[in-house]
């Protein structure tokens, strides 16, 4: 890539504390494909967590401290969809800074639409033997259209699908219900647990049932539900971020 675009890597606070390989396997990936990526130190929680517990007007600072620390980078790319989504159309107005924040709401991408949008990926080279089942969490399935949802009449498409499909090896798994929310939601599963726990179970049961190896995804919020459902009931599937498959088929 003549001019590789500068990326800041935007690392989620649960990636961050929880599932750290997952922002490395970003970040090694967007360096396989020719990105310049810078991470910068200081970034925080970008305010969803609050915003979604109904504290939205105390995100502005946090909401300002994106656009400060974000400023002067080409893209912004994060390993999730739910914080993507967040920081482009639900982050409040931030007084002083409508232009600064109009412009970075086109600069900001979750990760494989960043792929197949800007870097125009069209088939990975790599290899990858397992079969594969993919949840599409409803951030950004539903909010950033990242795949078409049942309940739309769309022409189908999946930006995960056409990055995974022709990896040699990997099996792609249609499931039953492949859009289906799995009942994490943030505060929902702690408000709501039994029902986020059902939720859980039901979208578990269709990637066992289909003799899935790997469930994978683009947030590692709604794969921690599902894995911790996984555990609890002994089931031997794996659970992988998007970015960890590709990074580790790309060679």
């Amino acid at each position: 890539m003549p001019n590789p675009p500068h990326i800041a890597l935007f690392i989620p606070c649960y990636v961050d504390q929880f599932y750290p390989q997952v922002g490395i396997a970003s970040l090694e990936l967007l360096e396989k494909l020719g990105c310049q990526v810078s991470y910068p130190m200081a970034q925080t929680c970008c305010g969803q967590p609050m915003a979604n517990a109904g504290y939205e007007r105390d995100t502005v600072e946090t909401g300002r401290h994106f656009l400060r620390t974000f400023a002067g980078y080409d893209y912004i790319v994060a390993p999730s969809g739910s914080c993507v989504l967040h920081v482009k159309e639900h982050m409040p107005r931030i007084p002083g800074m409508e232009s600064e924040q109009e412009q970075m709401h086109g600069r900001v991408f979750e990760l494989t639409e960043f792929l197949t949008d800007i870097l125009k990926i069209q088939q990975p080279e790599g290899e990858y033997p397992h079969r594969v089942g993919f949840h599409a969490s409803c951030h950004g399935l539903r909010g950033l259209r990242l795949g078409t949802s049942s309940e739309r009449h769309d022409a189908p498409f999946n930006k995960a699908k056409y990055l995974l499909q022709n990896i040699r090896g990997l099996e792609w798994v249609e499931l039953g219900r492949k859009d289906e929310c799995c009942g994490f939601g943030g505060t929902f599963a702690v408000t709501e647990e039994a029902l986020s726990i059902q939720m859980g179970q039901d979208r578990l049961a269709d990637h066992i049932n289909q003799g899935v190896e790997i469930i994978t995804g683009g947030d590692m919020s709604c794969l921690m539900h599902l894995e911790g459902i996984a555990r609890r009931s002994q089931q031997p599937v794996q659970f992988k971020h998007i970015a960890q498959i590709l990074n580790e088929a790309i060679r």
